[in-house]
């Protein structure tokens, strides 16, 4: 059963890759619409050649650093606040409640009023996306810790300020990094939101300009390369997190 598994695990893009070629060749489907991935290799090898790759990498993975970072400290230090205290959850939650479910693209228009084509808008949109995915995370996960833990703190004297931070917010952190993996494909997705508002430079910037220019294959390999990214960064992410909580497993 390892076997199998490790094989379908290895086997399982190459397979996908063969069908696709194979369906995009065949006449099944139009090619030039749905070009074959050697095709797209070929335009991503391109791509990489005239130095735009690395230009607009460079400015996507910033704009998502920014916001990410922002973003994720802000939600984790406001999550254990209102996790913690029942009058600041009183008074922020049912506003947090009702901001949450408004998707950050909904924000583009107002955003460009209020920030014209500048970063500024655009790490404010990925901040917009990764604030409320991991205040969430870090609200529940405030509210979850073992009451025994709390009592015991209680029990020997710990101040409130110390108990927030050297029992409530170690305690949480495993629902806070689950809320920091889930808002990096957040960032994403968000971060195209923003560059399709108004960019010069970046990968969903470069998908707008290839889809005006029907270079299809060019814009199926930076849809293919976003994937990549967020797929490597959710990794490296999930590796760091068994590292900093390995002692709450």
């Amino acid at each position: 059963m390892r076997t199998l598994e490790v094989a379908l695990r290895w086997s399982s893009i190459p397979l996908l890759l063969m069908i696709w070629e194979v369906t995009s060749r065949s006449g099944v489907v139009n090619a030039v619409l749905f070009p074959p991935p050697s095709l797209v290799a070929l335009a991503g090898l391109e791509y990489l050649r005239s130095g735009l790759m690395v230009q607009d990498l460079m400015w996507s993975l910033s704009r998502v650093a920014v916001g990410f970072v922002v973003g994720g400290v802000a939600g984790s230090l406001v999550g254990v606040l209102t996790g913690s205290s029942q009058l600041v959850s009183a008074a922020l939650s049912p506003i947090f409640q009702m901001l949450r479910p408004i998707p950050p693209i909904a924000f583009v228009p107002i955003v460009i009023v209020w920030f014209g084509l500048s970063e500024t808008g655009k790490w404010f949109l990925v901040f917009w996306g990764v604030f409320f995915t991991v205040w969430l995370s870090a609200h529940l996960g405030v509210q979850r810790v073992d009451e025994t833990l709390l009592r015991a703190a209680r029990c020997l004297g710990t101040p409130r300020r110390r108990m927030l931070f050297d029992v409530l917010m170690p305690a949480s952190l495993p629902y806070i990094f689950m809320g920091l993996r889930t808002a990096i494909s957040v960032s994403f997705y968000t971060l195209v939101a923003a560059e399709l508002a108004g960019a010069f430079a970046g990968i969903a910037y470069r998908l707008d300009v290839t889809q005006q220019n029907m270079q299809i294959d060019r814009m199926m390999f930076g849809l293919i390369l976003l994937g990549l990214i967020s797929a490597i960064t959710d990794r490296i992410f999930g590796w760091l997190t068994q590292r900093v909580v390995r002692w709450n497993h």
